[in-house]
């Protein structure tokens, strides 16, 4: 993956991008609020087939943060932006959790270069009662518990701070600060999203981990009937984040559904 600065809207943002001729249709891949690693196996497995392009949200990795931006979908706008920079004319569409949400208010605004959409383990709908989350407050958990919440495994997937350097250190508390600034009030919604889904025509393929805690199979299946054209799959083995923990499954499953 290369790694370039792309400046949108008065933003610095970081792109990584597999590049060079690919047969199959590239990949814009939004990652979820842990950031995005260019070295996780995934992006391999997904690079050796299409082009994949992955850029650093705004406020996460090295990509700056405007003033002016304060919710999910003023980052779809960047995207939209960076698509036709790029000159592409069909690209599939995956989104990882907060980057599940914006690849759903990217759909909404129904893109002509939209083919496919894979949204895993998405938020950004209000499906149950207002007195009630749908997804766990992930910023009043002890860090264990929300752990457990976000792996299978979460012993297999632990990393150590201490083992940390600097820079990745500042990168993570980044990422995290950024992510409450955009999913705290309302939390974890866009309390019109659910009300334009019905826009999104293309095929979709929705993915969640069996085991995980954060976002519950019915929020998923509540999730996907909004959509004209939705399935569901299930990965077993994986928590919230299941291109980490069986990457081989979900490239699978991703490349079934983007080459069908």
């Amino acid at each position: 993956m290369q790694r370039q600065r792309i400046s949108i809207a008065g933003a610095e943002i970081e792109v990584f991008d597999s590049g060079g001729p690919a047969p199959g249709l590239p990949i814009l891949y939004l990652h979820a609020g842990c950031g995005f690693r260019p070295e996780r196996r995934y992006v391999g497995l997904l690079a050796a087939r299409h082009r994949l392009i992955a850029p650093s949200h705004p406020g996460f990795g090295a990509s700056s943060l405007p003033d002016w931006l304060d919710h999910v979908d003023d980052i779809a706008y960047f995207y939209l932006e960076l698509v036709e920079r790029l000159g592409l004319d069909r690209v599939g569409l995956i989104g990882s959790s907060l980057g599940a949400w914006i690849a759903a208010e990217i759909a909404t605004k129904t893109p002509a270069w939209l083919a496919r959409l894979v949204l895993v383990a998405p938020v950004g709908v209000k499906l149950g009662p207002p007195d009630r989350l749908d997804i766990p407050d992930i910023f009043a958990l002890p860090q264990q518990r929300l752990q457990r919440l976000l792996y299978h495994d979460p012993e297999a997937m632990r990393e150590e701070p201490a083992q940390m350097s600097d820079d990745e250190l500042r990168v993570l508390i980044r990422n995290r600060e950024t992510l409450a600034l955009l999913v705290w009030e309302p939390y974890m919604h866009n309390p019109k999203l659910k009300h334009r889904l019905h826009r999104v025509r293309i095929p979709t393929l929705f993915l969640r981990g069996a085991s995980d805690g954060l976002v519950s199979a019915d929020y998923v299946a509540g999730y996907a009937r909004l959509f004209p054209k939705a399935r569901v799959a299930t990965i077993a083995k994986a928590g919230h984040l299941p291109q980490l923990e069986q990457p081989e499954i979900f490239a699978a499953q991703v490349l079934s559904f983007l080459e069908a």
